[in-house]
C-alpha cells in the first residue's frame, strides 16, 4: 500500500543563531522546553532532547510541538505559503 502525506501548514523559521530567529520561541524558551548556549537550541521533543544547530528550521508541529530539521529535509518536504 502506498500513503501520501496530508497537507498541513506549519509554522517554523530558519535559525540563524541571532535573538530575532528565536523570538517566537520566547516562552519555551522561559519555560525550559527549549534551552539555548554557544552550540545551538536544545528541544525537548517526544524523541528526547534535538539539538538545532545554525541554518536549521525549527517547526512547530500541529499539535504545538517544537522540533529542528536539517534544510535539505526541510526544503524537500515544505514550501512557502501565502
Amino acid at each position: 500500500m502506498k500513503y501520501r502525506k496530508k497537507p498541513v501548514v506549519i509554522e517554523a523559521v530558519q535559525y540563524d543563531g541571532t535573538d530575532e530567529s528565536v523570538d517566537w520561541l520566547y516562552p519555551q524558551l522561559v519555560s525550559g522546553e527549549i534551552g539555548r548556549n554557544t552550540q545551538g537550541l536544545f528541544i525537548k521533543t517526544l524523541e528526547g532532547v534535538m539539538k538545532a544547530e545554525i541554518g536549521d528550521y525549527i517547526i512547530k508541529g500541529v499539535n504545538g510541538e517544537f522540533y529542528p530539521c536539517k534544510p535539505d529535509i526541510f526544503e524537500a518536504t515544505y514550501e512557502k505559503v501565502n
